[in-house]
């Protein structure tokens, strides 16, 4: 029976002999379903129509994305380290290719995601490289093909690999997590960020929401915890969950002016200009 791929977020759900009769990850506020209605792929029809393409952002971590873009187009992030290979966040195809390639480079040791919206075919990735896939516990509701692989963990932190940190910051899920690697960027510390912290454009700042299709805002508390939960992690550079939206320089500074900035906007009565 063929895991049925929700085209819109890329979530795979457990095989059954006919399409699900809905997306409850799209469903919810937080993502949509287009008007033109939902529709529904697998990974053998993907394979035909795409391919995974890669790019190494630094020493030590490699970015794996598909092309043409499938739904919410992100890409996963390849971290080596001397204790193996982590896997952050997660993409619907896993082709040939892909896994030639990171079996080359040494195979996985876990598979971690930051979000729902990424968890994406995290079981193909799982049984392909016999890996454990690592999501909070908070956001167990929303794993649409359950599999043993699966580890829910509780709390603020897990640590995967020396220098490799879990870190809890909620926001855009109860769950929301980044992943800080101390060995980034020369040493001088790497944030990992998925959507949880949201690299914009300019590059000069990062953004937080409930929701980035539908534009629904996050309270102050909720972006002041999220700044709060990284204050003690030094990092320089901050890796978003595409290919171009990469901080280099100065990420730590560039957090705590956009939690500033955040809180300032949505406690204000709007008159105020925000630089």
């Amino acid at each position: 029976m063929p895991a049925f791929i929700c085209a819109t977020c890329g979530t795979q759900f457990s095989p059954s002999e006919k399409e699900p009769e809905r997306c409850p990850i799209c469903d919810e506020p937080r993502q949509f379903v287009p008007p033109s209605g939902q529709t529904w792929t697998t990974h053998e029809a993907l394979a035909r129509r795409y391919h995974n393409a890669f790019r190494q952002h630094e020493p030590g971590l490699i970015g794996i994305g598909t092309v043409p873009a499938f739904a919410i187009g992100q890409r996963a992030l390849l971290l080596m380290t001397e204790e193996g290979n982590v896997l952050w966040d997660c993409i619907s195809l896993l082709d040939d290719a892909t896994i030639a390639i990171v079996k080359g480079l040494g195979g996985l040791i876990g598979i971690a995601i930051s979000h729902p919206h990424y968890y994406s075919s995290m079981v193909e990735w799982a049984q392909k490289f016999d890996a454990p896939i690592h999501l909070h516990a908070a956001d167990r509701e929303w794993v649409m093909r359950a599999d043993p692989a699966i580890k829910f963990w509780d709390g603020d932190t897990l640590t995967l690999a020396r220098g490799v940190t879990l870190i809890r910051c909620g926001g855009h899920f109860a769950g929301g997590t980044v992943l800080h690697w101390a060995q980034g960027a020369g040493g001088r510390g790497a944030l990992l960020s998925g959507d949880v912290v949201q690299v914009i454009p300019d590059r000069k700042f990062v953004t937080f929401m409930r929701s980035y299709p539908n534009m629904i805002p996050l309270s102050a508390p909720a972006v002041e915890r999220i700044g709060a939960m990284l204050e003690p992690y030094p990092f320089e550079t901050i890796h978003g969950a595409w290919f171009d939206r990469t901080i280099p320089h100065n990420g730590k500074e560039i957090v705590k002016r956009s939690v500033a900035r955040y809180v300032a906007a949505v406690r204000g009565d709007g008159s105020a200009e925000l630089r």
